[in-house]
Parts: structure tokens; sequence; C-alpha cells
């Protein structure tokens, strides 16, 4: 079985084309960064993943995602290659996405955004602190009964 699960925040907002002839479809192209669980000295602390979409998802995609956003992507690896114009043989790896969907509320990608964009950080929201979920007090542990 083929597949990827990715969750990870997107390195620039998606690149889309649109294919040629009688069909048009959309195309999108990006990248997750993918943070490593076990970080060691020198190595990454994190993958750069490229994604391929087609059709109403890339326009979605081209519609919705930003720089910086969390984005949670499934799908299956394809590898290929190709010449390049100097003659070398160039090995490709990327994942044809299936399905993907925001990984953070609108809150806290808005306020996240300013620290993965290169111009000045926009301001805070002014939406409630809350991300949506409800805080469940201390305690509560010993009534559930799927402990």
């Amino acid at each position: 079985m083929n597949k990827a699960v990715l969750v990870g925040r997107l390195t620039r907002d998606p690149e889309v084309r649109y294919s040629q002839g009688d069909n048009t479809t959309a195309v999108a192209r990006y990248t997750v960064a993918v943070d490593r669980r076990f970080k060691r000295d020198g190595e990454p602390t994190a993958d750069f993943i490229p994604c391929v979409v087609f059709g109403r998802s890339a326009e979605f995609a081209e519609k919705y995602f930003r720089q910086g956003m969390r984005v949670s992507v499934s799908g299956r690896i394809q590898t290929g290659s190709y010449t390049n114009k100097d003659g070398m043989k160039v090995y490709t790896t990327e994942v044809i996405v299936e399905e993907q969907e925001f990984a953070e509320s609108r809150a806290e990608s808005e306020a996240n955004r300013g620290m993965y964009q290169q111009s000045a950080p926009s301001p805070a929201p002014s939406a409630p602190a809350g991300d949506g979920f409800m805080n469940i007090p201390d305690g509560i542990d010993e009534e559930l009964p799927f402990n």
C-alpha cells in the first residue's frame, strides 16, 4: 500500500497552473515543512515535502491555503526522473494529494501568520481568545466510562 499522511506548515503560497487542451485542469504545487520527531545535533529539524494536487482540490488550495498555514495532507508517494538541460538525470519524489484540510483554526492561523512571512506581521485577530474547544475540568477522568 502506498499511503502518505503529512501534517506541517506551507513553506509558501501554492503555485497553480492549468493544463493545456480542451479540458483544462488546475494543478497546484506546494511544499509542506514537517517537523522531525527526534532532533539530533547537526541535522535538519524538518523535512520539506513537495506536494501536487489536481482539479477542484487545486483550486481550493489556491483560494484558501497560505504560507505558514498548518495543513494535513494525505495521498500517495510518486517517484520519477527527467533529464535536465545539462544532460544530467534528476530524480524526483512528491506526494500526489488525495485529501487536504486545515490543521488549525482560523484564529490560530492568523496569529501564526506573522511568524512565517517575510513582511511585517499582521495585527492580532480581534476574535475571542478561545480556539473553539471546551476546557475539561480537572478530576473528570474518574467519571469517564472509558479510562
